[in-house]
């Protein structure tokens, strides 16, 4: 069983999302945080799922060359497209508010790009889900934008906060890559890695 097998192993998240970090104590893994400054640029000409895999390879990047036997790096990327463009991480509670109107009674995907570094191996793959938010007042945005905290996140929203239960109709997908990690393709993935070590 992986949450036994991986008790050899020294994990390493580099993420600084509490709700990543949440979700991955959730699964049982013990792990480390590691901060580290990123570029998340990329080439303007990627589709969506392209632009969360490059920017985790490149996050993973930065580990590989310290990466150690017994070792396991977890980096992702969270992006959110929405008529075939990306919504970032706003800036300002005034960006958050004309993000969340873009999202406003629409279907946008929210993809995540997740690569794992071991001693031997990396693996990357993205997992996306689709969600609908239904028509949602001006009022309704502002409050959220000004009483909750947006900015660290993209789209400017938290599912799991007060604009998710009001708004979110449906989800096509994992809801917990919404949240920041699709764990149960990640837990799958890290079985392969450790039975390909082992």
């Amino acid at each position: 069983m992986l949450i036994e097998k991986i008790k050899n192993y020294h994990v390493v998240l580099a993420s600084s999302s509490p709700r990543r970090q949440q979700l991955l104590k959730d699964m049982g893994i013990n792990f480390d945080v590691a901060k580290r400054e990123y570029d998340e640029s990329y080439p303007r000409n990627l589709p969506g799922a392209e632009i969360a895999l490059y920017i985790s390879r490149r996050k993973a990047s930065l580990f590989k060359d310290y990466v150690r036997e017994n070792e396991i790096v977890i980096t992702a990327d969270t992006i959110v497209w929405c008529n075939n463009k990306v919504i970032g991480k706003p800036v300002s509670v005034e960006e958050a508010i004309s993000m969340l109107k873009q999202i406003s009674g629409n279907v946008h995907e929210v993809i995540t790009g997740v690569t794992i570094l071991s001693g031997k191996k990396e693996i990357s793959f993205s997992d996306s889900t689709k969600v609908k938010f239904e028509v949602m007042s001006d009022d309704e945005i502002r409050y959220y934008a000004e009483n909750f905290n947006p900015m660290d996140k993209a789209g400017a929203y938290g599912i799991q906060e007060w604009i998710g239960i009001i708004g979110c109709s449906t989800i096509e997908g994992s809801y917990f890559n919404v949240v920041g990690l699709p764990v149960q393709k990640l837990y799958q993935e890290l079985k392969k890695i450790i039975n390909q070590d082992s």
